[in-house]
C-alpha cells in the first residue's frame, strides 16, 4: 500500500508539474502576442508598417463599425501597397455597405486588369457578379444584363449564384421586357423553387400583363418561401425582399 501511494504521489507531482510548465508558457505566450500586437498596431497607426495585412485587418473593425471614413484611411494604405490583395475587398466594402458604386466599379475593373485571364472572386463572389449588382444599382440595366450574363457563362449555369438569374429578371422587368422577365425568373427556379424573389417578381410581372390570376398565385409562393430570401444580418441586399411589401402587393391585388 505504501508503494502505491508513493507511485501516485509521484505521478501527481509529475502532472502538477507539467501543468505548472503549461501554464507558464500559454501565460508567458500570451504576454507576448498581446506586446506583438501592440506594437503592430502601433506601427499601423503611425503608417510606419510595410506589411499590406497589417493595415487590412485594423480596418476591418473599423469598417463593420460603419466610420468608413476612418477604416478607409488603413484600407487604402493596404490597397496602397498590394492591390492585387485587397482592391476586391474595398470594392465589395463599395458596393455592399456604402453603397458607392461607381467607386466600387473602378476598383473590380481595376483588379481584373491587374490579373489578366483569371477570374476574380471579391471576398468570395464572382466578380461580373458584383459588377452587375453595381449596375443595376446605378439603373443601368442593360450593362447589368451584359454582366449578370458574363457571370453565369463563368461558374456555369448549374453553379451560378442564383440570383443571377433574379437581377436578370429583375433588369428585365425594368426595361419593360415582361415575357423574358419571367423566363429569366423561372430560370432561377429551375434551381431550386425556393425562391421568394423570383416569385415576388414573376408577382409584379405578371400584374403588369394583366394576368392577375397568376399575380395571386406567384404573391403567395413569395410569401410561403420568405423564409428562403437571401437575407444577411450585416448587409441588406439590392434586391432584398420584405415581408410587408410582400402583404401590401397582396392586399392590393385582392
Amino acid at each position: 500500500m505504501k508503494r502505491f501511494f508513493k507511485i501516485f504521489l509521484i505521478i501527481v507531482g509529475i502532472i502538477t508539474v507539467f501543468l505548472l510548465a503549461f501554464i507558464s508558457f500559454a501565460y508567458f505566450k500570451t504576454k507576448s502576442f498581446k506586446e506583438k500586437s501592440i506594437e503592430r498596431q502601433k506601427r499601423v497607426i503611425s503608417f510606419q508598417s510595410n506589411d499590406s495585412n497589417d493595415y487590412f485587418e485594423y480596418s476591418v473593425d473599423i469598417n463593420k463599425s460603419g466610420d468608413f471614413t476612418e477604416g478607409f484611411k488603413f484600407l487604402n494604405k493596404a490597397v496602397e501597397l498590394d492591390p492585387k490583395l485587397h482592391l476586391g475587398y474595398r470594392g465589395w466594402i463599395r458596393l455592399r455597405k456604402m453603397r458607392d458604386f461607381d467607386k466600387a466599379l473602378e476598383d473590380f475593373d481595376r483588379l481584373d486588369s491587374l490579373t489578366p485571364k483569371f477570374v476574380d472572386a471579391p471576398w468570395g463572389e464572382d466578380i461580373d457578379f458584383l459588377r452587375g449588382e453595381c449596375y443595376f444599382g446605378k439603373k443601368d440595366y442593360n450593362k447589368g444584363i451584359e454582366l449578370f450574363n458574363r457571370n453565369i457563362e463563368n461558374q456555369k449555369e448549374d453553379w451560378a449564384d442564383i440570383h443571377s438569374f433574379v437581377y436578370l429578371g429583375l433588369c428585365e422587368y425594368e426595361l419593360g421586357n415582361y415575357e423574358k422577365a419571367i423566363t429569366e425568373f423561372k430560370r432561377a427556379l429551375k434551381q431550386t423553387e425556393n425562391v421568394p424573389e423570383s416569385y415576388f417578381g414573376m408577382a409584379k410581372t405578371y400584374q403588369k400583363l394583366g394576368q392577375i390570376d397568376k399575380a395571386k398565385e406567384n404573391i403567395l409562393k413569395a410569401e410561403n418561401n420568405m423564409d428562403y430570401k437571401r437575407d444577411d444580418k450585416y448587409n441588406e441586399f439590392l434586391n432584398e425582399i420584405y415581408m410587408s411589401e410582400i402583404l401590401e402587393f397582396k392586399r392590393k391585388l385582392n
